[in-house]
Parts: C-alpha cells; sequence; structure tokens
C-alpha cells in the first residue's frame, strides 16, 4: 500500500468515528498517572485505578483479547483489554478496528500482571485523543538524513535517542544557568538585531525593518550589549540565546545556534580560567554524569585531569613548534605554503585529488584573507589533532581586537580557549577597557573589512562612546552548544531540534 491508500484508510475510520459520536479531537485529557512513574514504582500502583495516556505503538487483537501496545515520554506499558464493554464516547474490543499504530488514547484501568508475568493496565475501553492520518515509518523507514531533519517529529518517534539527546541538551543549558547562578551571575537577554554587529570575527545575516526602513544584522555574538551592562553597573551578567553566522555547515558549525556569554567585573583572564574550567566540568557531571569521554579519533579524554588544573600553552610558541611560524613575524609565503601542503595532503588520504572546489576554496581564501588571519587557519590545523585539555593562552593581538594586552609582552594578549578533542570549546580573555586602544583596534579591523575581509569587526562608535564613560576591568567568557555536541560525540545538526535543510 501508498502513503496515499493508508491516509485515505484512515480518513474512511475518522468518519465512521464521527459517525458512532466519538469526537476524534478532545481538548480534554484525564490522565492521572505517567507510565514511568507506575513502572517504577509497580509495587505501590499493583491493584490500583489509574488513568494514563500516550501514542499507540502496537495493536493485537484477538477477538475476546486485545493488546495494546501504549507510550509516553517516560516509558511503554501494555493495555489489556479483556472484556466485550462499550461505553459512550468510548472503543471497546468491536471498535478496536477503528484505531491505529500512532493513535493517541487514553485508558483508564487497573494496574496488575497479564499471564505472562508482563506488567500491564487492564481497561475494558480505550478513549480516543487524537486519530492520526499518516502512518509512522518503521526504524528502517526514516534513514535518510535529509528526510529525518525535514520531519524531526518522525524521527523523534522513529529513533527514541533523539529526543533522549535533546533531554540532555536541555539539561546542560539547565546545568549552565544553575552554576552562574549559583555564583551571583545575573541572566540578562541582549538584542538579537543590531544596527552594528560585532564581537565575533564572523560575517552576519543583514535584514530590513520596514518600520525603521533601516537594515540591521543578526548578531554574532551577545558581547557587545553585556559589556555595556557593566559600564551600565551590573558586575556579574550572562545571556544565554540564538547567534547568527553567516558561515558554511559542518559538523562543528551552524549558522544558527545557541550560545553562552558572561562577564565578571575586577576579574582577569587568570581568575577566569580557574572558574570556567570549574564550569565546564560541573555541567558535564550534570549533564552526563562524568567527566571521561571516549571520543572518535582521540579515544578517552578526562576532564578532571586526573585531579590537576589544565595545562597552559602559548599560542606562538605551539605554531613555532609545529610549523616554525614566528607569529610576530610572519611570512605569507611561508602560510600560503603550509595551508596549500596540509590541503593537498587531505585530498590524497582522503582519496579526493580531483576535487576542484577545495583548492579554488583556499585560493580564495589566500587571496582575500588578511595575514593574521592566515596565521589562524594554521592554527587550527594544530587544533584539530589537539587531545587536551589544555588551554591555549597569548593570542597574538592582532587576531585579538578585544582582549587586554600582556603587562608582560605587549604583542600578545590575555586571552584563553580551551582546547578538546581539536576543539576550541569557549573563548575568554581580560576585556580591553581603554576607549582610544579600543578605537584604534577597531579602526585596524575595519580596515581589514574594507579591503574584502568580511569576517573583520565592523566600527562600533557607540561601543566606544561607553567606554569613554568608563567600564571596570574584567574578564569575559563565551561559548556555544558546539561543547554540547562535541562531549556528545554527535554533529551539530544531529544535536538539535530542527536544523536547517535545503528547500528541495
Amino acid at each position: 500500500m501508498t502513503l496515499d491508500d493508508y491516509r485515505n484508510e484512515r480518513l474512511k475510520k475518522l468518519e465512521k468515528l464521527r459517525e458512532l459520536g466519538i469526537n476524534p479531537y478532545p481538548a480534554k485529557s484525564f490522565r492521572d498517572r505517567k507510565i514511568g512513574e507506575i513502572l517504577e514504582n509497580f509495587a505501590d500502583f499493583n491493584g490500583k485505578e489509574v488513568t494514563v495516556a500516550g501514542r499507540i505503538t502496537a495493536i493485537r487483537s484477538f477477538g475476546k483479547l486485545a493488546f495494546v501496545r501504549l507510550r509516553d515520554a517516560s516509558g511503554e506499558i501494555q493495555i489489556l483489554l479483556n472484556q466485550n464493554v462499550e461505553e459512550p464516547g468510548k472503543l471497546g474490543l468491536k471498535t478496536l478496528k477503528l484505531l491505529d499504530s500512532g493513535d493517541f488514547v487514553e485508558a483508564t484501568g487497573t494496574v496488575g500482571e497479564s499471564s505472562t508475568g508482563e506488567r500491564s493496565v487492564f481497561s475494558n475501553t480505550l478513549r480516543l485523543l487524537t486519530k492520526t492520518l499518516r502512518p509512522l515509518p518503521g526504524r528502517d523507514g526514516l534513514k535518510n538524513k535529509e528526510e529525518r531533519y525535514r520531519r524531526r517529529y518522525v524521527d523523534m518517534n522513529v529513533n527514541p535517542e533523539v529526543r533522549d539527546r535533546l533531554v540532555r541538551r536541555a539539561k546542560f543549558w539547565t546545568a549552565t544557568r544553575d552554576f552562574m547562578n549559583q555564583h551571583g551571575f545575573v541572566e540578562v537577554n541582549t538584542p538579537v538585531l543590531e544596527k552594528t554587529t560585532g564581537g565575533a570575527d564572523a560575517t552576519p545575516f543583514t535584514t530590513h525593518m520596514d518600520a525603521l526602513d533601516e537594515d540591521f544584522y543578526l548578531r554574532i555574538s551577545q558581547e557587545l550589549p553585556l559589556k555595556r551592562l557593566l559600564g551600565g553597573g551590573f558586575e556579574r551578567v550572562y545571556d544565554i540565546g540564538p547567534r547568527f553566522r553567516n558561515e558554511g555547515i559542518d559538523d562543528e558549525h551552524l549558522p544558527e545556534h545557541i550560545a553562552f556569554e558572561s562577564y565578571a567585573a575586577f576579574e582577569d583572564y587568570e581568575s577566569g580560567m580557574t572558574f570556567y574550567e570549574e564550569m565546564i566540568k560541573y555541567v558535564a557531571e550534570k549533564t552526563w554524569g562524568t567527566l571521561k569521554f571516549t571520543l572518535e579519533g582521540f579515544g578517552e579524554i578526562d576532564l578532571g585531569n586526573g585531579g590537576k588544573p589544565w595545562p597552559r600553552k602559548k599560542y606562538a610558541d605551539l605554531l613555532k613548534t609545529e610549523y616554525n611560524v614566528d607569529v610576530f613575524h610572519p611570512d605569507r609565503k611561508q602560510l600560503e605554503a603550509i595551508l596549500r601542503t596540509d590541503l593537498e595532503e587531505s585530498l590524497k588520504k582522503n582519496h579526493a585529488e580531483n576535487d576542484l572546489a577545495a583548492r579554488k576554496s583556499l585560493e580564495k581564501t589566500l587571496k582575500t584573507a588578511s595575514t593574521e588571519r592566515l596565521i589562524d587557519h594554521v592554527w587550527k590545523l594544530i587544533r584539530k589533532t589537539s587531545a587536551g585539555p589544555f588551554w591555549l593562552i597569548e593570542e597574538p593581538l592582532a587576531l585579538s581586537p578585544l582582549a587586554k594586552v600582556s603587562e608582560k609582552n605587549p604583542l600578545v594578549t590575555e586571552r584563553f580557549h580551551p582546547i578538546i578533542a581539536g576543539t576550541e570549546m569557549g573563548n575568554g580573555y581580560s576585556e580591553l577597557n581603554d576607549p582610544l586602544d579600543q578605537l584604534a583596534r577597531f579602526q585596524e579591523q575595519q580596515a581589514l573589512r574594507d579591503a574584502g575581509d568580511a569576517e573583520a569587526q565592523m566600527l562600533d562608535q557607540d561601543f566606544v562612546e561607553m567606554l569613554e564613560y568608563g567600564m571596570p576591568p574584567a574578564c569575559g567568557w563565551g561559548n556555544s552548544e558546539r561543547n554540547f555536541w562535541l562531549l556528545e560525540g554527535v554533529s551539530g545538526r544531529e544535536a538539535v531540534p530542527f536544523p536547517i535543510t535545503k528547500t528541495r
């Protein structure tokens, strides 16, 4: 049978139900117990009357006896009908054929065990809550990723682990909020629409506001509004919400994703590393119940690091050791050669020597990106093979337009990244609060932007003016839900409820 055949058959059942005076879409349910509660406390419920509700996963009828599998978000139980009873507005053994797998029903009956020892609810009738018109596919019938993403509501029914993952995702952000609230931070939601966007190196999305007849950007970061709050008298603030970056889609990047940023006045990056290392461990424990993760390509990674603080490694030292690159006196030709060699080795390894698109993409990058940006591309080659955990510190000044210069070395900043399983699992630094220094760095970034670097930051004059009114010294930090994707061991598209798909 085709999908149309199944749908037409269910439409006929729907019409028959209405003829019998049964409302196939009532507003109220009388459920008083969740299935999981009954199964977990069976001894307490055995012999008691309950009302459960959920989706039918299977129906087996034998004339004078029928078994209906019923599932809600907490579990699955058997409903056993063994008496031929008809009640107004409900379905019994004779009318059970009007129900299908996927329908939502309600059952009131006595908790007990079947003759085979299966925990069940003995009920004479079922009350229909929702008549479905389309059958759910079997587990083997929904394997195409794009179809799974387009019909995520079906995917969650066919693959319950998808729903379980989203529950863990919620725990991840709840744990983050709990940790910050316990340490005196205040959550403040900041604007998504911005006249001037900044706070990160990324290409923004542009939209138009009809009311003002002006173009706006979707924020790429919550950073600058949160730091304005520091200037306004807040001392510990954070925001968790969506941000938007008009970039490619891969395992580590989604154009729209949830991000977290926080700022603490009168703190610096030294105290920040200690604090956010504790936060990362706390969130992992609350979400997964462990600090040890087995991740593809890296084996077991222990966020607890054997009870020791994570080591700290300098940006310049790593590039010097791995590629003999002097980040303070860079040779652009050397950087270009490193990136070309890496691409060729990667294509050869993956038997994709004829991938002209990859070569063209790299050549475009080499032509348009600043030398500083090429340095960062070379660093990413090191990062992707680094297991961690360790802190990457002292990033060069040219790559950190919002971080304070180190008092020990004016060529680097007080910036820190946690490196875990080839990923930068966050970004933090001692915040720049010198308005003249900030203006000069914004002007440098704007010049790069004007020269074609779409990821360079915009000149935000209003932010500079805020700094002129005064912002206390502070430590800032941000991480995205990429941390969840990584420790969950899945791609970004697998870890969000409704990933973006291309129009068919």
